[in-house]
């Protein structure tokens, strides 16, 4: 070899030699800012008890709760707020206006909700996320808007005739329809989902009850309800626009893409069912208005339902309630009445399910309370009929029906957002215009707040040892119906529903659930089950 070959070849070594070292260098380098971010992370989360990644934030780890690839997002939330005693701040991308403060703390629900309401209204952001779906009605109203309708309300809620047509809509809804569709799944031996059939019958009675119509869903055959799926694919879009970043949801909604392309869809349908309802109720309003025989006008007077009274209403310049308005009521309403108390049930039952000894202590409630009527006050036929003041007397099962909302509530994240600076009871300080977070679901499961045995579900922590009556909770500890001025006008109502179909199930049926069926909820504004509610009945002893 001669010099030159040997001066060539050297020279490539000695190239390839700080080839070598500055990759390794590079790596070196790499592998550091590796560690330096994780250690960054984990000394982040030490401190906001969720990881907190560089440009990303918290949105990893929330991403992979959304996708179920650890915990629910709602159990995700419980074990963070559990690391911070109850309120932490979340932050989201840089890039994205995911950022405000989580809590679960009675303190600050109590400050929020109540001791500094006016500070803290829906705000627009919520207005802005949800007013596709939603638009001006009672859930993300706010100011005047929200205090008229909620008057309003507050009056036909509250009165005689309001009372009478709920307890003749539900006996009819019941006993009439409820009763065939269950006993024919006896008869066939067939499955059905019980979360399904619940939505049907709340579904029909918030619909008689408020707007005066009738939709039918409750019937033998369980005919096909495209207006049920498209309310539910909206609650759950409307949900996911909290999760991702805004940017990005109204780029889709712009472009007409992907889940907020479905969201459009779905709202439409809904949208031509309420269209539908103010339609039929108007034409009914003007033929019975236009009658003028004395006689038809005393056996049919107007229907005192909510939707009604609405139409009524006039602004300050004297102008009626615009469709769009009408619009958003019975959106509004529907998904109050509607969702809130199935969903309960459904997870009430999934409840007794696990715990057959509470199934039994409700059992026995209702069975005493039916024997202790008197001779005249006994059913004639075969099928014993609650009375309302039977369910009122119903103190285990009211409990019960309480403990099931305190682990499962219907509603399991609310909104809020700061008018002025502000400090939390807790210290937490909150700028303006910062959005408050508030768990119900993780307040539930808060030892501090429950108890260590508060993942547990016993109704006895409701009922006073003295003489086992119904002992409510404060609705800062107890936030299943809100609190505040903004305490749900339904409360009462909802409460009468579900503990007469809850009663009428139970004393006529033990409900199964099916062995290895799926149970978990699902992100939507309501806690619906994911894969509904799959259970058997069997027919009890004493029911025929």
């Amino acid at each position: 070899m001669s010099s030159d070959d040997e001066t060539f070849v050297a020279a490539n070594l000695i190239s390839r030699q700080h080839f070598f070292l500055d990759h390794v260098q590079i790596l070196g380098l790499f592998l550091a800012l590796c560690v330096f971010v994780v250690i960054k992370t984990l000394r982040q989360k030490k401190q906001h008890g969720i990881p907190v990644w560089p440009v990303l934030g918290m949105f990893p780890s929330l991403s992979l709760a959304v996708l179920g690839l650890q915990n629910n997002t709602y159990e995700w939330l419980s074990e963070a707020l559990c690391r911070k005693n109850g309120t932490f701040r979340f932050k989201g991308p840089w890039f994205s206006c995911l950022f405000g403060v989580i809590t679960c703390d009675p303190r600050n629900l109590e400050h929020l909700l109540k001791t500094k309401f006016s500070n803290y209204p829906k705000g627009p952001y919520f207005l802005d996320t949800v007013g596709d779906f939603l638009g001006d009605g009672i859930f993300g109203a706010d100011g005047m808007n929200w205090q008229c309708q909620r008057k309003t309300a507050s009056i036909e809620f509250h009165s005689a005739k309001f009372r009478k047509l709920t307890v003749e809509s539900l006996f009819e809804l019941v006993y009439a329809r409820l009763l065939p569709v269950l006993e024919d799944s006896i008869k066939n031996s067939t499955q059905i989902d019980l979360q399904d059939i619940l939505m049907r019958l709340t579904f029909d009675n918030i619909c008689m009850i408020s707007f005066g119509v009738d939709p039918g869903c409750l019937q033998r055959g369980l005919p096909n309800i495209p207006f049920a799926q498209a309310f539910e694919n909206a609650t759950t879009g409307t949900l996911m626009r909290f999760v991702i970043p805004t940017c990005v949801w109204k780029a889709m909604r712009c472009l007409n893409l992907g889940g907020e392309r479905k969201l459009k869809m779905s709202i439409r349908e809904v949208d031509e069912f309420a269209d539908d309802v103010i339609r039929t109720r108007k034409k009914e309003l003007a033929s019975l208005l236009n009658r003028n025989d004395e006689i038809y006008s005393e056996k049919k007077q107007i229907k005192p339902d909510l939707l009604t009274v609405f139409m009524g209403l006039k602004d300050e310049k004297g102008e009626a309630s615009s469709e769009k308005f009408l619009r958003d009521i019975c959106v509004n309403f529907i998904l109050a009445g509607r969702d809130t108390s199935s969903v309960a049930l459904s997870w009430f039952f999934w409840l007794l399910h696990h715990n057959p000894e509470v199934e039994h202590k409700i059992l026995q409630e209702v069975r005493n309370i039916v024997g202790m009527r008197s001779s005249s006050d006994h059913d004639n036929d075969e099928i014993t009929v609650f009375k309302p003041e039977d369910i009122k007397k119903m103190e285990y099962l009211h409990a019960a029906i309480s403990e099931a909302l305190r682990l499962y509530p219907s509603v399991p994240l609310d909104h809020k957002q700061a008018v002025e600076d502000d400090i939390f009871p807790d210290g937490t300080i909150l700028k303006k215009g910062t959005r408050v977070i508030y768990s119900i679901y993780s307040m539930g499961r808060m030892e501090a707040i429950w108890g260590k045995d508060c993942r547990e579900y016993k109704p006895e922590r409701w009922l006073q040892p003295s003489d086992g009556r119904f002992m409510s909770e404060s609705a800062y500890k107890f936030t299943a119906f809100n609190g505040g001025p903004r305490l749900c006008l339904g409360k009462d109502f909802a409460y009468y529903q579900m503990k007469f179909v809850a009663a009428f199930i139970i004393y006529r049926y033990h409900v199964k659930v099916v062995e290895n069926h799926r149970v978990e909820p699902k992100l939507a504004l309501t806690m619906y089950m994911k894969h509904g509610l799959q259970v058997t009945l069997h027919r009890r002893d004493h029911a025929s």
